[in-house]
């Protein structure tokens, strides 16, 4: 299928979406809907097992993404070797910024929340919060490396842990 002029996203294209990470276009269809159409992309996202359907106009506006750039995942894992940056916030604030970074979409605050909540072996233990954000936050980390190396999700864990330890 060739890419149309109107559309950002091609059948195929390994997208970000940012309330769910990492999906792909299955395809591109016209619905009809209070007696308008309107075109949406077919997105679906195989580890939530889940189909989204995002108006092509609005993809931009929803903060539909193509995968990170190579430079941007550098920084990425850069940013992962940097120190934690924990605010001295009540935790429920923090929790509640953790969460809107994670689902923002963006890799580079990704990488910040799993920085901050990561905990080496030699370190206090997580409350249940924490580790929960904590996974979130690496796993779309991981799922997103994962589709730009074309590698799976546990190798790109494996590469996330590796930048992870050099900051310890």
């Amino acid at each position: 299928m060739s890419k149309a002029s109107s559309h950002e996203f091609s059948v195929g294209d390994s997208v970000v979406y940012p309330a769910h990470g990492v999906g792909e276009v299955k395809g591109v269809e016209s619905q009809a809907i209070a007696g308008m159409t309107l075109e949406v992309y077919v997105i679906t996202f195989e580890h939530e097992k889940m189909t989204l359907r995002v108006p092509t106009k609005r993809a931009a506006a929803s903060g539909l993404r193509p995968l990170a750039a190579n430079d941007v995942v550098t920084q990425a894992l850069t940013t992962l070797k940097g120190r934690a940056r924990v605010k001295r916030t009540m935790w429920s604030r923090r929790a509640q910024e953790y969460e809107a970074k994670i689902n923002s979409g963006d890799l580079i605050s990704i990488a910040e929340v799993v920085r901050d909540l990561h905990r080496s072996e030699n370190q206090p233990e997580q409350s249940y919060s924490e580790r929960q954000l904590y996974e979130s936050a690496l796993d779309r980390m991981a799922r997103e490396v994962a589709a730009i190396e074309k590698i799976d999700r546990e190798a790109a864990v494996t590469i996330l842990n590796k930048s992870l330890q050099k900051a310890a």
